[in-house]
């Protein structure tokens, strides 16, 4: 896989992707005659079905993308919308993600920032998101467009895995506890 390293990459969602995004609605015909009127309007479209996204804020999301791409599997669709990162992901996510985020000790499961760990906003069933359009010109936009009708979406260890290791690169996270600024250190590599 290559990781979507500029614009072009992501110019915009094909024809199928436009439809796997539809899918998600009620009226998906519906959805795809707006976008054939409106091709640059964002759309509110309901989580938990076809679809649950992950949300981070902006630069913690990059890393995690990186992190995806980079040392991973790579990610399914991922938006850019007022200052978050919104990662899709396969349906159910948003239910087990914040218990795996509890066991990682990531701080409060529901988005509450501790230790210096950004806030994960899960979306999923009964949850609606805005997606940007299909080819946005403002505003929303597609970092890895969807480009099939059935895109690969990582499940919620793969996520949890591209935020540990995005935390970890942020924050330099050590095992062992700081060194005593008092404590007298002794030379021992050079006894006779």
């Amino acid at each position: 896989m290559s990781s979507p390293r500029n614009d072009s990459d992501a110019s915009g969602v094909t024809p199928e992707g436009a439809s796997w995004l539809a899918s998600a609605g009620t009226y998906p015909r519906s959805t795809l005659s707006y976008w054939a009127e409106r091709p640059d309007a964002p759309a509110v479209l309901p989580c938990g079905v076809v679809f649950d996204v992950v949300s981070a804020p902006a630069i913690f999301g990059r890393r995690m993308l990186d992190r995806l791409w980079e040392d991973g599997p790579g990610s399914g669709p991922v938006a850019e919308f007022r200052g978050r990162m919104l990662l899709f992901a396969a349906p159910g996510t948003a239910q087990r993600l914040p218990a795996l985020m509890a066991w990682e000790e990531w701080g409060a499961a529901r988005g509450a920032r501790t230790d210096g760990m950004p806030p994960l906003l899960c979306h999923g069933t009964g949850d609606a998101v805005t997606v940007p359009a299909p080819s946005p010109r403002s505003g929303a936009r597609w970092l890895v467009a969807p480009d099939t009708r059935h895109p690969w979406l990582p499940g919620p260890e793969v996520l949890l895995w591209a935020a540990v290791r995005a935390a970890r690169a942020a924050v330099r996270i050590s095992i062992f506890p700081p060194a005593d600024r008092d404590a007298n250190v002794y030379d021992v590599s050079r006894r006779r």
